[in-house]
């Protein structure tokens, strides 16, 4: 006869979505460290108040980059006593973190070009121009370091997000100079400062909202819990789905539980095995948790149903 109650877990330990490794962090933070140093001197040799501003706001993502990083190392750390899941969740706190500071740059570079509106700044001379060049191939490179992951791992898109943005504004700088120094329109610099802020808005508002979802126990988008019920409800000899779960692990991992209410008797075995199986084959879930409940169990817990019927 079958147990009352049976319960199965399986998880996986691969980190193979994508997820950029150490290397990769390394040689983007120093990458971008040096170009932080030689825009700094660059400025200061220039008498260019923006090229040093700019080189402060491109220290400040390091910084980002550094979290994304750190927040991969978290990852790794196996379970303990107290953080019985490890550390993945750092990860979802890291992207979270990013959006937030780049919606913070946003903010600062659509002040800085109001600002700009009522108090038109001299265009700098060609060594500024050069160095935005080379900004918008520093964080060309740097971003495409991220790219393979970005649609996979939301902190991978974050860190991709900031190199992304930066070559933007460097890109702006570029052209707005540029056509500064054709048309003497000094408006340009500041409008074109408006543009690339509303870009880069647009690729943050996705990455902050999905990272809030995540951070607030949201299934995964591009994880399908109806298709997942169905999936479960017609297993053979399973009666009903209750109390079912999905939520992330980490950015890159999915975490199920769910009772399912079964006849008897049954071979619960073999369907946990195949459930555990074609859940992480067809849904990607990394981590599932299946109770079998038989249909007269009459202290189970009380049976509440999301997104569906039982």
């Amino acid at each position: 006869m079958l147990a009352r109650h049976t319960m199965s877990h399986t998880h996986s330990h691969g980190h193979s979505h994508g997820t950029p490794g150490s290397r990769t962090f390394a040689l983007a933070v120093a990458l971008n460290l040096g170009f932080v140093a030689v825009e700094a001197l660059v400025g200061t040799i220039a008498g260019s108040l923006a090229l040093v501003a700019d080189a402060g706001h491109n220290l400040g993502d390091v910084l980002g980059l550094l979290l994304a990083w750190g927040a991969v190392l978290l990852a790794r750390r196996q379970p303990s006593a107290r953080h019985t899941y490890g550390m993945r969740r750092a990860t979802i706190l890291a992207a979270l973190a990013n959006a937030m500071v780049l919606l913070v740059a946003v903010g600062g570079i659509v002040w800085e070009a109001l600002r700009r509106f009522g108090d038109p700044q001299p265009v700098a001379g060609q060594l500024v121009l050069w160095t935005a060049a080379a900004g918008i191939l520093v964080n060309s490179a740097t971003a495409l370091l991220f790219a393979a992951g970005r649609d996979h791992d939301l902190n991978t898109r974050g860190a991709f997000l900031h190199m992304a943005a930066d070559a933007g504004v460097s890109l702006g700088v570029l052209l707005s100079g540029l056509a500064i120094i054709v048309t003497g329109a000094t408006w340009l610099d500041p409008a074109m400062s408006l543009v690339v802020a509303a870009i880069i808005l647009i690729g943050t508002w996705s990455l902050l909202r999905e990272a809030l979802d995540l951070a607030l126990d949201a299934a995964p988008q591009g994880v399908d819990t109806g298709g997942i019920r169905s999936y479960l409800h017609d297993l053979p000899g399973v009666g009903g789905v209750h109390d079912l779960h999905v939520w992330a692990l980490s950015t890159t991992e999915t975490a199920l539980t769910a009772h399912l209410v079964v006849g008897s008797p049954t071979d619960s075995d073999g369907l946990l095995r195949r459930a555990r199986a074609e859940l992480h084959e067809r849904f990607g879930i990394e981590h599932a948790t299946l109770q079998l409940e038989t249909a007269d169990c009459d202290h189970c817990c009380g049976r509440v149903n999301i997104g569906g019927a039982a």
